[in-house]
């Protein structure tokens, strides 16, 4: 058995994420999400969808890097 590196969880069906030359290991999906996923500058959500990237920074949608001052920022139709 693994342990959650979120929560804590001691448990049979962990898995492993393995990212930029490491590897984390979670209890469930919204650990995961938790632990890696970007978080948007503007609104604070957690970016589990493509999210946009601007002058490295991140962001969910163009809208709110458009917020942020980002110009030229759409998003794909």
């Amino acid at each position: 058995m693994a342990t959650c590196e979120v929560c804590g969880n001691d448990y049979g069906m962990t898995f492993e994420v393995h990212a930029q030359g490491a590897v984390h290991v979670f209890d469930c999906f919204s650990c995961a999400i938790h632990r890696m996923a970007p978080v948007c500058e503007h609104c604070r959500v957690s970016i589990i969808g493509q999210g946009v990237e601007v002058e490295g920074q991140w962001f969910c949608g163009a809208h709110c890097a458009r917020e942020e001052g980002k110009v030229g920022i759409v998003d794909k139709v």
